[in-house]
């Protein structure tokens, strides 16, 4: 089957490395290396010989501290954080504006590095790890789903899903199209994997985005208010696909104002000014 994008008129994209294939089919996503340090490939599957203090987490941050400093001084997103998740968790953190969530999910994930303290994530010390490291860890143990998706405009939903697995070297060209079109029949979206992003609804290409994050099956999924621009609906929908990716063994943690997405969680923390507040299940 011709999986080349509509309307692309070049003939012979290399679908193996789509970086190429998006400088030909049109200009250079803004995101690119933004995607590119997420779902990188790189050296860092082993942890140095060290172990987390408490094995039995997946995720483990001891006196997380993070700083940002800027013209007005130093401004502290997170002030000594304590937070142990296990495996097949799915964990919500709320908060307002400004509470640290998102840093503290970036935390997890690598893509920001603490001022002071241990976070240790698939027995990894990422704290100590540097951006290349960083990004070729999460390009295997973690998937990430943003708000607004950033499916790459000039890709088909099939070719979105395939870019962490070229990026991070797993699988053959044929297993890495078999296995994105599985993730994408699990997201009930096979029938669009030859269209354009800008084809489909906010909700399917959410769907596609959390098809992408699963691409190198991580046990780790992490989503920043990944149900901030849909109806409630479909909002409902992605619930359900969380649900089921823990039901899996998956661990989730998610970023939401969504109090429907926080009552379907195992466990909630709540943020403010940089510190857990409350806690429950």
């Amino acid at each position: 089957m011709d999986l080349r994008p509509h309307g692309c008129d070049n003939s012979n994209l290399d679908f193996v490395h789509f970086t190429n294939a998006t400088i030909s089919c049109g200009a250079r996503h803004p995101q690119m290396p933004y995607l590119m340090a997420t779902f990188a490939s790189g050296d860092a599957n082993s942890s140095n010989g060290q172990s987390p203090p408490n094995g039995k987490s997946i995720i483990a941050l001891h006196q997380v501290i993070k700083k940002y400093e800027g013209s007005a001084g130093a401004v502290v997103a997170l002030k000594g954080i304590d937070l142990e998740v296990r495996a097949g968790e799915f964990l919500v953190v709320t908060g307002k504006s400004g509470a640290g969530k998102t840093t503290l999910v970036n935390m997890v994930a690598g893509l920001d590095r603490a001022t002071s303290g241990e976070i240790w994530v698939t027995g990894m010390p990422v704290h100590r790890l540097g951006a290349e490291k960083a990004a070729g860890w999460r390009g295997r143990n973690v998937g990430v789903v943003f708000q607004s998706f950033e499916l790459l405009p000039t890709l088909t939903v099939l070719q979105n899903v395939m870019l962490p697995m070229d990026f991070a070297g797993t699988y053959s060209l044929r297993q890495r199209r078999e296995r994105a079109m599985r993730l994408l029949e699990k997201m009930e979206i096979a029938e669009h994997a030859r269209k354009l992003p800008s084809a489909v609804s906010g909700g399917q290409q959410q769907r596609v985005a959390i098809a992408r994050a699963m691409a190198n099956d991580p046990p780790i999924v992490v989503a920043d208010e990944p149900t901030g621009s849909l109806d409630s609906v479909t909002t409902e929908a992605m619930l359900a696909v969380f649900k089921d990716l823990t039901s899996e063994g998956k661990t989730v943690l998610i970023v939401t104002h969504d109090e429907d997405i926080a009552r379907g969680a195992t466990r909630a923390i709540t943020l403010a000014d940089g510190a857990i507040v409350d806690e429950g299940r």
